[in-house]
């Protein structure tokens, strides 16, 4: 099994920046991917981020240019650089991991941005 444990959210007022952090513990082998979602209340889970255990990344077009995703795999963590943030990327933040044919998700750290 494995668990992931999302940190680093908060408040914070619009064009500010915040740093999530995904800590993997368990048994992590053969990770084919990770990633973050988000979901905003009353709406679907959605794509933010995601890194390939190649280093190739995908961001949602919301967020393009001013998130960026990154990995320490010595360190079995995952972050999420927000910049110029906006009151519409308030949602509650997710850490997803594929390792094979299974997958698993953080319990998602909130992130409430003020206009």
């Amino acid at each position: 099994q494995v668990q992931l444990v999302e940190s680093g959210g908060g408040l914070v007022q619009a064009g500010g920046s915040l740093r999530l952090s995904c800590a993997a513990s368990g048994t992590i082998f053969s990770i084919t991917s990770m990633g973050w979602y988000r979901q905003a209340p009353g709406e679907q889970r959605e794509l933010v981020a995601t890194i390939t255990s190649g280093g190739s990344t995908n961001y949602a077009d919301s967020v393009k240019g001013r998130f960026t995703i990154s990995r320490d795999n010595a360190k079995n963590m995952m972050y999420l650089q927000m910049n110029s943030l906006k009151p519409e990327d308030t949602a509650v933040y997710y850490c997803h991991m594929v390792q094979g044919l299974r997958q698993f998700w953080g319990r998602g750290t909130q992130v409430t941005v003020s206009s």
